[in-house]
């Protein structure tokens, strides 16, 4: 069933031309990419689509009666609304339902009257009604994954990042037929990109985004659609295959490929590294890329720019920590963090959102005091700071302009300089875009000048702060070629799991409460050790409960000492009690967890049953991890339920 249709698109801003004649259509169950370089038209076809903007030719036709939902990229909301305004702002009678119970339980906990007991009765009549108590045991997930937890603030004074975030959850609560999102990883921690892959791949959503995520690409998008001079292309099948496609094409159209190959071949080999994406690869169609980058080995190379550039001296003492500590009023970020940087030393830093990342590039830089401990600095120490807050320029100023007040190149490890016009068109400026002002750039050309702002300065000591925002595929390729070769220290905060993993080899990982841990290895390698942890941890667990043999004499006297209870302690237990809203999600728990255990053991015979096809076995074990990772959940909630209870 199609649910988007694009008809003969066209589209220009004075003399340049974004688009002409696309047409494309979206079908049910489809979950779609549009890629392109910056400034190629993508957030002005997304603004198309959601209406804001008005295409010079062309139509755009919604099948009839669907709901679609949009996030944009800055996510705007109404003065005086709240965030729980916001989040249930939908005609939709499930939502209503649970929206009138919320409020109704709200009213009820504040004041138990009759009249407000009775008010609460009936909405949960209206809930029992719409058959909506696992759309709000949903919701909860939805926004505790997501990190909204204070639903009474006034939406306009959030943050940009909880802007995107409360947007993410409204769409996600809504649940429409056809979701279209513009970014939907920016602002994201990792976990919670991970959660949102998770959530995709298991519910009947049809996407339309765009994203520079190339991990989120290959895990839940089916097409990709490359824009690309003007003209559109479709790839049946994840960013992986793109990659091989595209490639082919370019071959094929007798483009020059080897310069492009090189990107392609270790994106490519990241990609089968992943242990979904080796399961589900083709291994044919791997060979015939495999030729192909053989084949065109042979092509004579154009010239091309060395990256290898010559720093400023970064003496012996580069940056030492001492024993810092860092909190904002009860709220503890770093506690007793020591480290000694080194001259050549490529660190990742990751963690949740709100855990005190942003506060270290910020204490390293200058920009913030710890409360106590030293931050040392070498005597040749240049830092470079590229801040999610971004480069404020003057709008009529012209690009070339912007990087020439800055210098008259990088110079190069060969004795020559890499001059400003070179450098803007490595980073994907052309001439005519070197000459224009600063106000007729996108977002993603705005953070690559501010970029390119940085490293004319040349540090040694480079910090970037989620560099891969609104950057296009290319661009960051040209990006992670530029600092595979950067000889000084390299820090990371970023949310793009590639490009992790192709630029650090140590990490600090920030777990909470002031943590800060230290890891060898990349993020790939961290997770792998995190789900190792997990196993033997749940196998401890599952081991210790079987051994524990069943004393009666021991229960027993738990029996009377419940009974010989004070009672101080009895009305000291008696302050928690389930409220309705957990009682009746007790009662859903007790009837879900038996399915997901039933559902679990039909597939663990259906995997026995199946050993010999191995794309039945992918499938299976796709659904085996989801149901068990369900039903993880759902214990967990349980027992927490039940200690309540009890």
């Amino acid at each position: 069933m199609n649910l988007l249709s694009v008809e003969n698109l066209s589209k220009s801003f004075g003399v340049k031309t974004l688009f002409r004649d696309l047409n494309f259509g979206i079908e049910q169950g489809q979950k779609v990419a549009l890629v392109a370089r910056n400034g190629a038209g993508k957030s002005t076809l997304l603004k198309i689509l959601q209406g804001k903007e008005i295409p010079d030719s062309g139509q755009v036709v919604f099948r009839k009666d669907i709901r679609v939902g949009f996030l944009e990229q800055d996510p705007t909301f109404l003065a005086g609304e709240s965030v729980y305004d916001t989040l249930f702002n939908s005609d939709s009678p499930q939502l209503q339902a649970v929206r009138n119970y919320e409020l109704a339980m709200e009213h009820y906990e504040k004041d138990p009257s009759d009249k407000n007991q009775e008010a609460l009765q009936t909405a949960m009549e209206a809930v029992e009604h719409e058959n909506a108590w696992d759309f709000e045991t949903n919701i909860r997930q939805i926004l505790n994954r997501l990190n909204i937890h204070d639903l009474d603030q006034a939406a306009t004074t959030l943050s940009g990042g909880q802007k995107k975030r409360v947007a993410l959850a409204r769409i996600l609560i809504e649940n429409p037929q056809l979701v279209i999102l513009d970014e939907p990883t920016n602002h994201l921690d990792i976990e919670m990109i991970e959660w949102l892959e998770a959530y995709f791949d298991r519910n009947d959503i049809t996407l339309f985004l765009v994203t520079h995520d190339r991990h989120f690409l290959d895990e839940v998008c089916t097409d990709i659609l490359e824009l690309d001079d003007n003209q559109l292309y479709r790839y049946k099948g994840n960013y992986a295959y793109f990659l091989e496609k595209k490639a082919e094409r370019e071959f094929n159209e007798g483009r020059e490929l080897d310069k492009a190959k090189s990107l392609f071949k270790k994106e490519l080999e990241w990609v089968r590294r992943q242990p979904k994406a080796r399961g589900t690869k083709s291994k044919s169609r791997l060979q015939e890329f495999d030729a192909l980058s053989e084949k065109v080995r042979g092509k004579k190379r154009q010239e091309e720019l060395e990256l290898k550039f010559k720093m400023n001296r970064l003496g012996g003492k580069v940056m030492e920590l001492i024993k810092i500590n860092k909190a904002y009023g009860e709220k503890t970020l770093i506690t007793n963090f020591e480290h000694v940087f080194k001259k050549g030393e490529r660190i990742g830093i990751v963690g949740k959102n709100g855990v005190g990342k942003s506060t270290l590039l910020n204490i390293l830089t200058g920009k913030e005091k710890v409360d106590s401990g030293k931050v040392v600095h070498g005597d040749t120490l240049v830092v470079g700071y590229y801040s999610q807050e971004g480069l404020k320029l003057p709008e009529d100023q012209r690009v070339i302009d912007v990087v020439k007040e800055i210098g008259n190149g990088i110079p190069m490890a060969d004795g020559t300089v890499l001059n400003a016009v070179q450098l803007l068109k490595l980073f994907q400026f052309p001439p005519d875009v070197q000459h224009g002002f600063v106000s007729k750039l996108s977002g993603g050309e705005r953070k690559r000048l501010f970029l390119l702002t940085i490293l004319m300065q040349n540090p040694n000591f480079l910090i970037l702060d989620e560099p891969t925002n609104d950057l296009d595929l290319v661009t960051l390729g040209v990006l992670e070629d530029f600092l595979s070769n950067f000889p000084g220290c390299l820090l990371i905060v970023t949310h793009d799991r590639y490009f992790m993993d192709r630029l650090t080899d140590q990490l600090f990982v920030f777990e909470g409460n002031g943590h800060v841990r230290g890891f060898i290895g990349n993020y790939t390698d961290y997770r792998i050790m995190k789900d190792i942890e997990a196993s033997s941890f749940a196998e401890k667990a599952t081991a210790d409960e079987e051994a524990e043999p069943f004393d009666s004499a021991k229960s027993l006297a738990q029996d009377d000492k419940v009974e010989v209870k004070t009672e101080a302690e009895v009305e000291q237990k008696d302050k928690r009690k389930l409220s309705f809203n957990e009682k009746r999600e007790l009662e859903q728990l007790d009837k879900r967890i038996p399915e997901l255990e039933a559902k679990r053991e039909e597939l663990n015979q259906a995997l026995i049953d199946n050993a010999s096809d191995h794309e039945k076995l992918i499938a299976l074990g796709d659904e085996m991890t989801a149901v068990v990772e369900e039903l993880e959940i759902a214990e967990f909630r349980w027992l927490e339920l039940t200690e309540i209870e009890s």
